[in-house]
């Protein structure tokens, strides 16, 4: 079996003393991206890999949580650059305005800034309709989220894949509950879901519902995202 990691982003910025945590800077993801181009890595959409029993040697897949308007100014021309793909996963809800399950700080990209993108390079797919735990709703509030999120796509003539990325990671992971969540997405014919784990996958998937992604975080040295690169979760020794 092949190790296929999944990568994790969310904001970019200019200012590198604001490179921490979730928010990485422009030079860092450059850096990040050239490494990844220069080691000739094959990188993959969702519904590039739905029907593929085999891969690439050096493949991954990219991806970015929450479609805030600093990946439209700083990401996707990198990505464009290096002619890297990656998925942006989509709060419904919060199309046009901020990122309110925070402090509301990061603008989210409108419905035209979402069409506007090169499908060559970006594609889209779920991140929730309200950005909510879903171990922390029933499955009626579940299945009305999931509802939601399709209306909005069919309202407003949105091309997303039906693949999704757990708002937090979070999703029921226990007995009967997480039975029950995954024949709800199974019934919504969600083709692939997206938990953190921090561990590199081996391909073809064990479970298309617990894809496992890498958080790459700010502070990450190019040495750290190297390593997460190869073996997932950082450990101290």
């Amino acid at each position: 079996m092949l190790k296929f990691p999944v990568l994790m982003y969310h904001n970019v910025s200019t200012n590198e003393k604001e490179s921490i945590g979730l928010t990485i800077s422009v030079s860092k993801l450059e850096q990040q991206l050239q490494y990844l181009v220069d080691n000739q890595y094959t990188t993959y959409f969702v519904s590039e890999i739905l029907d593929k029993t085999t891969i690439n040697k050096k493949s991954l897949m990219v991806t970015f949580d929450d479609v805030t308007e600093n990946q439209l100014l700083f990401a996707l021309p990198l990505l464009k650059k290096y002619g890297i793909k990656a998925t942006f996963f989509i709060p419904f809800s919060y199309v046009g305005k901020a990122d309110l399950w925070n402090e509301g700080s990061e603008g989210i990209m409108t419905i035209e800034q979402l069409k506007s993108l090169d499908s060559e390079i970006i594609e889209l797919a779920h991140h929730s309709y309200y950005h909510r735990k879903y171990s922390t709703l029933t499955s009626l509030e579940i299945q009305d989220d999931l509802d939601k999120s399709f209306e909005f796509i069919s309202a407003n003539d949105l091309k997303v894949t039906p693949a999704i990325a757990y708002p937090y990671g979070n999703y029921p992971k226990k007995g009967s509950a997480k039975e029950a969540f995954f024949q709800i997405l199974q019934k919504n014919n969600i083709q692939m879901a997206f938990r953190i784990g921090n561990r590199v996958n081996k391909f073809p998937f064990k479970n298309k519902f617990e894809v496992q992604r890498i958080d790459i975080k700010g502070e990450d040295s190019l040495f750290a995202f190297k390593w997460k690169l190869r073996l997932g979760k950082l450990r101290l020794f």
